[in-house]
């Protein structure tokens, strides 16, 4: 009696060994069946997965740009939500970028940016600053407003200066008009520890912010005339776009924060409102458009199964190269 396998591999009874290569060579037959099943498994689903993709980006992407004004007048909205930082919600290419759109609509009568934010990027803050100054001036028919909702603090009310009022909430908090740099020093903790830093720079300050090494008198000082130059940018700030609405108190510019009732006393804003009562009241057109930046279907796409999609494109790569045994 004779048995055959795959791959015309041959074995008869005579071999002593024969049950055993029989099971072995079941075995290895079963498992390579397996691996080509995954295969093709990772295959079809990733061939699913781009073809609902591609369908949703068609059928979401490009009815999200449709003209969603319908040709009415209307009171355009931005929002700048979180903390101001490059690559946030809130990062100045984001915000200039939803103002520029805003503003250029024919059918725009004033921009509000709605602001809920306790501060963030001073560069970021400056650069959304000057853009609301530029686009005051190359559209001087449009009003741009202010909305505080819950705070507008630090770098988020260094933006709200920009605009042409700032109206709030009784309860909101607004101010915090100052800088800060904070960190961690483990010098006395590695101390206990027996733990030696070696930090070798080139450069006599280059290490001054190193958590583990101690904060010399001298590397402390420059940072505080660092941290005083930005302070003084930010109150030449608020002093040119509030104007002689601001009536100035020795503690103003400390860092103190202020309730929105307090803040309109000391001309830090100009009087309370809401999106939809400015928009009606202020501006006279109660259509509220939003165009603040969104992220993309195909971002959040991204995002969302990235790291799911590099999993299995890197899955399907290992399990498509040759098994060595």
């Amino acid at each position: 009696m004779a048995w055959f396998f795959s791959r015309g591999s041959k074995m008869t009874d005579n071999d002593p060994n024969w049950e055993r290569s029989l099971i072995s060579k079941l075995a290895q037959d079963a498992l390579l069946e397996q691996r080509r099943r995954r295969r093709w498994g990772i295959f079809f689903k990733l061939l699913t997965f781009l073809y609902v993709t591609f369908l949703l980006l068609i059928l979401v992407d490009w009815s999200s740009k449709a003209d969603f004004t319908g040709g009415k007048k209307h009171t355009a909205m931005v929002e700048l939500s979180g903390i101001i930082a490059p690559g946030a919600d809130a990062s100045a290419e984001k915000i200039t970028s939803s103002l520029e759109a805003a503003f250029k609509d024919k059918n725009t009568q004033g921009v509000i940016l709605r602001i809920n934010s306790p501060g963030g990027s001073p560069v970021q803050a400056q650069t959304i600053y000057d853009e609301m100054r530029r686009l005051r001036k190359k559209y001087p028919d449009i009003p741009l407003y202010a909305v505080v909702e819950d705070i507008c603090a630090s770098g988020g009310y260094f933006v709200a200066v920009g605009a042409e009022r700032i109206y709030v909430a009784k309860a909101s908090i607004i101010g915090s008009i100052g800088v800060l740099m904070n960190g961690f020093g483990f010098t006395g903790l590695m101390d206990k520890l027996g733990i030696e830093r070696r930090l070798i720079t080139a450069g006599e300050h280059k290490g001054m912010l190193d958590p583990f090494s101690p904060l010399q008198d001298n590397d402390k000082e420059y940072i505080e005339r660092l941290m005083k130059d930005i302070h003084q940018q930010f109150i030449s700030v608020v002093r040119e776009g509030r104007g002689k609405r601001l009536k100035e108190t020795p503690d103003m510019f400390s860092g103190l924060i202020w309730t929105g009732d307090k803040s309109v006393e000391l001309g830090l804003a100009d009087g309370f409102g809401t999106l939809d009562s400015v928009a009606r009241d202020v501006i006279k057109a109660e259509d509220i458009v939003d165009y603040t930046q969104k992220e993309g279907f195909a971002e959040k796409v991204a995002k969302r199964f990235g790291a799911s999609m590099a999993s299995t494109l890197a899955e399907y790569a290992v399990r498509a190269l040759p098994v060595m045994r």
